[in-house]
């Protein structure tokens, strides 16, 4: 049938129900924006490219609905490389559309000209550019069926002159496979392994989440009455309350999971690369078994073995491979030293919990005084700890949240639990600063109902704050944010006090900035809170606001104190060899 190649490109997005789209508007795709209201589409027109990109990954998270990030070619596209890495390594299916400069001009270096298919190359897991104007349904269908299969962005490029073209065209059958569900043989192998263990260790990563896997994780958890571990930033993907459940792995998690797995002879890594900071040490435990067999089950065999030895690997969906292993498991799976083990995890979990529920400050390395002088220097003021608790208290059990990078989110690692899958959206292995904010906004557009709180550090917040000035306009729903105040770059700080003799440079913050009064300044609610009955009440409050659609940006004064570097591993102590001299210093030559 004929048709223009802008509406081919929308009923495609139709066959597929993406519904939603983000980033700034532009003339290189206002063929298709002009369709969107009468598709059904939503456009969000954010206040950066880069914020677009985090809001939609925190919508597809949050939702496991696919959703697109489209800008003007050039420098809006551009604005999308770092969100587009962030959810490949968070493994969320999304469309990116990059309008391309027009195929008579490009080449020559022309306005908002760039090579979009190779700055995208690292970043997606598919990327097509559209040849001829005919093929536009045909790419685009393929571009959106690599995303979801894959679990990642995937990219269709589109020269912006291709518009406005009438095509005679076939619209294109939308083909799903089923998920794979493992080797029939490494299945048997992970099920006799786990049948025949005396400790095994279910370590439950984000492919749990994504593939609806939870249920079955817990029937097998159960079986062989093996304690659950969550992958680093996964906290959601394993149901906190359960008696099995021994909290996240990873740098600043739980003490209990570290030494319960610790323990393990065997380990089943369910839908898990096993990424590396899912198995750094941690309070000072090297906790990684060194001679446990290593089952691993990732849908991307690539990433099985990539990090750590496995004994057997299952390339699968996480769901069905768990429910396969269940049903192979022997009638004696899980006997040997099952009320030894059960006893050793509720003693090892009450334990952990009660330290936990106890600590209140960080500690210094031998030879350094900062936290100690920073709560000598702000006495009156919460620790990052003291302020987790608080959240604890105030935060409601339905809620998403949000976190960031940096110091204060990250000692909150080992706070947060959940009952249910798609409720904790962390950074992930790509680490951005600026995440929590907008990943939260995207988990709100997607869950209208839930009560959404993003955290972030007063560094972090900086990156992505322009996003206040968008949010505040009607159609946006309400949500709130907890920023740490704490006035400086908190990790680098860390790492200028262990290895640089608190030589700190680029690391102090602006401490006549109040993010409560930019609120303000932005037509939304500020609070400045100093206790911690002041964070429970502000939290609690913020959360029912959200009902009527007010956004509440909580700023939280905290002192100073900073917690464990990010890695240890991965810095030393510089040493003086040939020497740097100010006087050495000349003057450039301008002509």
């Amino acid at each position: 049938m004929k048709m223009t190649t802008e509406e081919a490109f929308v009923k495609v997005l139709q066959m597929h129900g993406i519904d939603n789209a983000f980033g700034i508007i532009g003339s290189a795709f206002m063929p298709i924006s002009d369709l969107f209201p009468q598709a059904g589409i939503k456009f969000w027109d954010v206040a950066h490219e880069s914020n677009g990109g985090l809001i939609a990954d925190g919508y597809t998270r949050s939702t496991g609905k696919m959703s697109m990030a489209i800008a003007q070619n050039g420098p809006g596209i551009t604005g999308f490389v770092t969100p587009i890495k962030t959810a490949y390594w968070n493994h969320t299916p999304m469309l990116l559309v990059t309008p391309q400069a027009a195929n008579k001009t490009i080449g020559q270096g022309g306005f908002q000209e760039v090579e979009q298919m190779a700055l995208f190359r690292d970043m997606v897991c598919y990327q097509e550019e559209v040849r001829d104007a005919s093929r536009v349904a045909e790419v685009l269908n393929r571009v959106i069926m690599r995303a979801k299969r894959l679990s990642a962005p995937a990219q269709i490029n589109i020269p912006r002159d291709f518009w406005t073209q009438v095509v005679d065209i076939n619209l294109p059958a939308i083909v799903d496979f089923e998920r794979p569900a493992g080797g029939e043989g490494a299945v048997a192998e992970a099920a006799k392994l786990l049948s025949e263990a005396k400790f095994p260790v279910i370590l439950s990563g984000a492919g749990v989440v994504i593939g609806g896997a939870i249920g079955a994780c817990a029937a097998l958890a159960e079986r062989l009455d093996a304690p659950v571990c969550n992958n680093y930033q996964h906290n959601d993907s394993f149901p906190g309350s359960h008696r099995l459940a021994v909290g996240p792995l990873g740098y600043n998690g739980s003490k209990a999971a570290m030494e319960l797995v610790a323990k393990a002879d065997v380990v089943l890594a369910l839908g898990t690369r096993l990424n590396p900071f899912s198995t750094l040490p941690g309070y000072g435990i090297d906790y990684w078994p060194k001679n446990a067999k290593i089952i691993q089950v990732d849908i991307n065999a690539d990433r099985i073995g990539l990090t750590k030895p496995v004994s057997v690997g299952i390339c699968g969906d996480a769901k069905l491979v768990a429910e396969q292993i269940l049903e192979q498991l022997s009638p004696s799976a899980g006997n040997a030293g099952r009320d030894e083990r059960k006893a050793l995890i509720h003693s090892t979990k009450s334990k952990w919990l009660q330290t936990l529920s106890s600590m209140d400050h960080e500690e210094d390395d031998p030879g350094t005084s900062w936290n100690e002088d920073a709560r000598k220097r702000d006495s009156d003021r919460m620790s990052p700890r003291q302020a987790w608790r608080a959240i604890q208290a105030g935060l409601p059990r339905d809620a998403i949240i949000s976190s960031d990078i940096g110091n204060n989110c990250a000692i909150g690692n080992a706070y947060p639990t959940f009952e249910q899958g798609r409720k904790y959206l962390a950074p992930g292995l790509f680490g951005p600063c600026g995440y929590g904010f907008p990943a939260i906004i995207g988990a709100k557009i997607g869950n209208p109902d839930t009560p959404c709180v993003g955290f972030a550090g007063d560094g972090a917040f900086g990156i992505s704050m322009n996003e206040m000035s968008s949010i505040g306009r009607e159609e946006w729903p309400g949500i709130t944010m907890v920023i740490f105040r704490n006035y400086q770059w908190g990790a680098e700080k860390r790492n200028s006090i262990l290895w640089y003799d608190n030589n700190f440079v680029g690391t102090e913050l602006d401490m006549n900035l109040s993010y409560a009064k930019v609120a303000e300044g932005c037509g939304l609610k500020g609070v400045t809170v100093k206790t911690q009955s002041e964070l429970t009440e502000a939290l609690r409050q913020s959360c029912e606001d959200q009902k009527k659609g007010i956004t509440t940006f909580i700023e939280v004064l905290l002192n100073q104190e900073l917690g464990e570097p990010f890695r240890r591993d991965a810095m030393k102590k510089p040493v003086v060899v040939a020497g740097i001299k100010r006087e050495d210093m000349r003057p450039q030559q301008v002509a």
